[in-house]
């Protein structure tokens, strides 16, 4: 039996969402004319009028925005509504520049409530449920946006935020979470720490876990599953859009749903921003059909994803993708190949006998690129392995990221626990062919 929180919506006939997002599509293409200067003006660079959207078809006639669109209106310049109207602000990390700056009217945290609840509604969780936000409250969205679906269901919701692990496995035991939000890689460090304490599992009442804000491997997922006792479930989102929420996976596992009554999803070229046929990789792209504050149109995430078109067991009938192969920003393109680190990723838990933790490092030798990935062993295969076994695996590890990349790569193994271990999102890479190089 699957779960729903909004089945009538989540199940809608496909008709009616696309008589309802033809609806929204041209409001919003109304609203944003109307009351953001930044869209008037693209508008009228293309020739376009809001009149010239008369239904979802016409998403393809409105420019698409960057997030360099959002830095060039730092903070407020993309707001369709005025500050009077704005409840809340979220941004990102600001990483790589000037933060992208979020707004929120009380309906939109009203919609985010709603589609973050059919999130976890998705993997089982009733208002019966105790939920563990596990993510950082603050600026980013992924405390407060688990914390908002948590509530808009009806559970007793516990804001432990990120850090000091011991706290958080000792609130787990006696508050008893039956479900946690948390990306998941602090996931693996949550269930390194109870493995290291001889803590049991099943102390923790955990049932369901949501994982997101970073790639992972279905690989890395049966380890989760595995050594916490629990149901893992993948949640997408992004800040510039509502916050986690966007799309979510069901019980079924084939794919995650697109809230596609709020956000109208396609998937372009990187290249040509032409878009690709169903079952193709590209770039995931989003309009916003309800935002009131930031209702962006045709926002370019960077993300790489492709369309399911075969209908899911669970009855949902929203638009389905992929897992994220990564991004087109975080592909690192080594002598001409293409690599995500999520594609090294699955070589390394698939092959057993390696902790869930990896570094990629590229630098640069003369005129060649070099990678070399760092392959953290496990406790028991650091006493159980002589020189010849490691010698062997670490053969082994190349030969099988090669055949994965068609790359020669240098394996260097570490001993546990000399990768860092990180609350929030894991970083992977380590590029250093610019004298400032970067961690990410």
């Amino acid at each position: 039996m699957y779960h729903y929180y909004n089945k009538d919506v989540e199940c809608m006939p496909p008709e009616q969402l696309r008589q309802l997002q033809s609806e929204r599509l041209k409001s919003v293409a109304e609203r944003n004319y109307a009351n953001v200067p930044f869209y008037k003006k693209k508008f009228d660079e293309l020739g376009l009028s809001p009149a010239d959207i008369t239904g979802i078809d016409d998403v393809k006639k409105l420019p698409f925005t960057n997030k360099t669109d959002l830095r060039d209106n730092y903070p407020y310049g993309l707001f369709a509504v005025p500050m009077s109207d704005v409840v809340r602000i979220h941004a990102s990390s600001g990483t790589t520049g000037k933060q992208t700056v979020v707004g929120y009217t009380r309906r939109d945290l009203d919609i985010w409530g709603e589609v973050m609840a059919r999130t976890l509604g998705a993997g089982g969780v009733t208002k019966n449920d105790i939920g563990h936000i596990s993510y950082g409250y603050g600026l980013f969205t992924g405390g407060l946006g688990g914390n908002i679906g948590s509530e808009t269901i009806g559970c007793a919701t516990i804001p432990a935020s990120v850090g000091n692990t011991k706290r958080q496995i000792t609130i787990m035991q006696d508050f008893k979470p039956t479900f946690i939000l948390c990306t998941p890689s602090y996931a693996l460090t949550l269930a390194e720490y109870i493995e290291d304490n001889g803590i049991a599992p099943e102390s923790l009442s955990l049932k369901y876990g949501f994982f997101g804000a970073e790639p992972w491997t279905d690989a890395m997922k049966r380890e989760i599953e595995a050594k916490l006792r629990l149901k893992a479930f993948d949640i997408y989102g992004l800040s510039e859009i509502i916050g986690p929420g966007v799309a979510y996976e069901c019980e079924a596992h084939e794919g995650l749903h697109v809230a596609e009554d709020h956000f109208f999803i396609e998937i372009i070229d990187p290249d040509t921003g032409v878009e690709v046929e169903d079952g193709q990789y590209g770039e995931v792209v989003f309009t916003c059909l309800t935002k009131e504050a930031l209702p962006l149109l045709r926002y370019r995430t960077h993300d790489i994803s492709k369309k399911i078109s075969a209908p899911c067991p669970c009855g949902r009938t929203s638009t389905r993708i992929t897992k994220f192969a990564g991004r087109t920003d975080d592909m690192l393109i080594i002598r001409g190949v293409n690599v995500f680190p999520s594609q090294v990723e699955a070589v390394l838990l698939e092959l057993g006998g390696l902790a869930p933790y990896y570094q990629l490092v590229v630098e640069r030798e003369g005129s060649l690129d070099k990678l070399t990935v760092l392959v953290e062993l496990t406790p028991k295969t650091v006493s159980g392995s002589g020189i010849k076994d490691l010698q062997r695996l670490q053969r082994t590890i190349a030969e099988s990221i090669k055949s994965m990349l068609g790359l020669a790569v240098k394996v260097e193994l570490v001993d546990p626990k000399a990768i860092e271990r990180f609350e929030g999102k894991a970083v992977r890479v380590v590029d250093k062919r610019d004298k400032a190089f970067r961690a990410r």
